[in-house]
Formats: structure tokens, C-alpha cells, sequence
């Protein structure tokens, strides 16, 4: 099989990969098992439902001939079946087949299926980075940087102007003086990174499957985002009465008692946007999960003042995601929709179970920003 024919059916097959995703992804978006499944750049999927190619043998091969006793002249047929017991069953075998799909692909997919606009970065100068650019010409350098057109373009003119130039038998044959080759400098280029700040309730009542909940929708947040920007930093706030920075493992895992105060994680995030990353150098993503019990109205009020005069002015966009547990009153989310729900800057989405995942990521990210 030649290797046309081998790239051809590859290609195929991931089509058809892509397009069972495509259809199933509300479904895989819900399910955390595969982010365990996460390389550095690529991450395994089961797909069941699609059958493996595999050899398949009719009944005329099963009667062993050429094989076993037997004189010259038996007549050959096919061999006698063994008894079996019990009925046949009525269920289809499931195939399963884990394919490896790289993370910018299931970006593209996900983009595509939820209508996703790419965004348009607001912090451009925080990085810059050099840059070679082919942007001249000139008349020495290697043969592989060789400019073909303009190299005929010297000849054709000197043959022309010492009159060698035979029309009726058009050969033009370069010399030394003829090449001109690509030439390059090196130009400053502005990249445009991110960051991701995270900030979740860990008090009693954020349970094992509300912090389920979000390390699924920080998964589908992060793929998207590292297709849009050249780099990603992460920064991971936990609180309950006080906020501290952690890192990723511990975001997930920690666990702490005593009540909750939203306002000491919002503070802490300003902070740290303050001190590393400034508005006007880097597009800045604050996450924030809770069950939606905060300390009272005096705390909502300060949150929603630094969210107005601190978090919204410095953010790209600020995204609340209320996950829904037992013990939590959900009453935060009401009231960051009654005060800021006009700001475009703000978006608040619930996430009650593993189904609105699919929901609440096209509202975090479907307003291109």
C-alpha cells in the first residue's frame, strides 16, 4: 500500500474521529476522565462506537482443510460444529478505541461547535520577542537563500543590454555578477500572553464534586485559551474567611472549614494583577467558583465595589461560575446579576451539574474577549 493511500485513509479516519466528537461533545465535556488521560500536548479519548478495522473470515475457511488426518479422496467438508450452551445474546459488542487528539484540535473542534469568536487581545507589550524577516535583497549569501526570479531578471537584463539576447532561441544563462540572494534582519515583535487568575471557595460546604466540577471547566477553559495566546500563566487563589495563593494541586484538593468572605480572594487577586501583571502588558482572566454563600450583605458590598472600581476596569473579563452544593445559599450570583449584570466586563454563569458545563463555557467565552 503506497504511502498516498496510508495518508489518505489516516486522514479519513481522523475526519471521522473529529466528527464523533463533534457530535458527543456536550458528552465529553462533562466527563473529568479524560483529563486524566492529559499529556503535555495532546490527550486520549475514548471513543466507543466506532469499529477497529480488522480482518474478517467467511465460513469456507473454517473447516481446517489441509490440516489433521485424512486419506487421498475424503471428500472435504466443512467441519462439524461443537455443541454449545446457553442462548445467544442479543447486545452488540463495544468496540472502544482511545485516540490521542492534540489540544489545539480539540481547541478547533470546541470552537467550532460552540460558535466561539477568537479573541481580540487587549495587552500587547508584554513580551517581546526577536524575530528574523526576509525583507531584501542583495548580491552575496548561500545558495539555499538563492532569489530565482530576481537572479533571472540581472541576467536577462545584461544579455538584453549587450545585445546576446536571441529571441528566436531564448537561453538565459546567469553569471557571478547575475545572483542576488534573500536577505534578512531581525525585528522586535510584540507577543501577546495571558493570564489566568483562579479563585475558588474551599470552606465546608465546596464538596469533592463541586471541585469536580471545576477542574473539568478550568480544563475546557485553559484549551481554549492557550489557542488564543502565545503564552498562558496560571495563579490559583483559594479561600473560605481568608484567601492565599496555592499552587494546582493544592487548588484542587484543599479542603477548609469556618464560614466564607469572597471579598479576601477578590482583594488578593488585585494584588497580584497590581504587582506582576499591569492591564496595560498582559490580557488578564480572574475565574471565580463558589457555592454563592458569602458573610452577609456588608461583604457582598465591598465585592461588588472591587469588582466596579478594581477587577472589571483591569480584566479582559471576569467570569463567576456558582456550582451548586447542599449547604450553599446560591444567593451571590443574584446578586452580582442584580448590580453588574448590565457589564458587559462580567459574566455569571451556574453550574448545577456536569451537563451545564457545555453551557457555562460558551458563556465565558463566547463574547470574543
Amino acid at each position: 500500500m503506497s504511502m498516498k493511500r496510508v495518508d489518505r485513509d489516516m486522514g479519513r479516519f481522523r475526519q471521522i474521529v473529529r466528527g464523533k466528537i463533534k457530535k458527543d461533545l456536550r458528552k465529553y465535556m462533562s466527563h473529568g476522565e479524560m483529563i486524566g488521560r492529559q499529556g503535555k500536548r495532546y490527550v486520549s479519548i475514548p471513543l466507543p462506537q466506532i469499529d477497529i478495522p480488522q480482518f474478517r473470515y467467511g465460513a469456507k475457511q473454517g473447516g481446517g482443510v489441509g490440516q489433521g488426518d485424512g486419506d487421498v479422496g475424503d471428500p472435504v467438508a466443512q467441519g462439524d460444529g461443537e455443541p454449545g450452551q446457553g442462548q445467544a445474546g442479543s447486545e452488540p459488542g463495544q468496540h472502544t478505541l482511545e485516540v490521542d487528539v492534540s489540544l489545539d484540535e480539540l481547541a478547533a473542534i470546541l470552537g467550532e461547535e460552540l460558535q466561539l469568536p477568537n479573541i481580540e487581545p487587549k495587552g500587547k507589550k508584554n513580551i517581546v520577542s526577536e524575530k528574523d524577516k526576509y525583507s531584501g535583497i542583495r548580491r552575496t549569501g548561500p545558495n539555499s537563500l538563492r532569489h530565482f526570479k530576481r537572479t533571472y531578471r540581472e541576467a536577462l537584463r545584461r544579455q538584453i543590454s549587450a545585445g546576446d539576447y536571441d529571441m528566436a532561441d531564448p537561453i538565459v544563462v546567469p553569471i557571478r555578477d547575475d545572483m542576488r540572494y534573500r536577505s534578512w534582519k531581525e525585528t522586535m515583535q510584540p507577543e501577546s500572553n495571558a493570564v489566568i487568575i483562579y479563585m475558588m471557595d474551599v470552606s465546608g460546604s465546596m464538596g469533592s464534586e463541586q471541585k469536580e466540577l471545576v477542574r473539568i471547566t478550568a480544563f475546557w477553559i485553559e484549551t481554549w485559551l492557550r489557542s488564543q495566546y502565545k503564552e498562558i500563566e496560571m495563579r490559583y487563589i483559594v479561600h473560605d474567611a481568608a484567601a492565599k495563593e496555592v499552587d494546582q494541586e493544592t487548588f484542587y484538593h484543599i479542603r477548609e472549614g469556618g464560614g466564607t468572605k469572597i471579598s479576601s480572594a477578590y482583594k488578593l487577586c488585585n494584588r497580584l494583577i497590581d504587582e506582576r501583571y499591569p492591564a496595560v502588558e498582559w490580557n488578564v482572566y480572574p475565574f471565580h467558583f463558589s457555592d454563592g454563600d458569602n458573610w452577609g450583605g456588608g461583604d457582598t458590598r465591598e465585592c461588588i465595589e472591587l469588582l466596579k472600581n478594581e477587577l472589571l476596569p483591569k480584566s479582559n473579563l471576569f467570569c463567576y461560575g456558582q456550582v451548586r452544593s447542599l449547604y450553599g445559599s446560591g444567593r451571590f450570583a443574584h446578586d452580582l446579576e442584580e448590580y453588574l449584570g448590565s457589564d458587559e466586563r462580567i459574566v455569571i454563569s451556574e453550574i448545577a451539574e456536569r451537563d451545564d458545563i457545555y453551557d457555562t463555557i460558551k458563556d465565558f467565552l463566547g463574547k470574543g474577549k
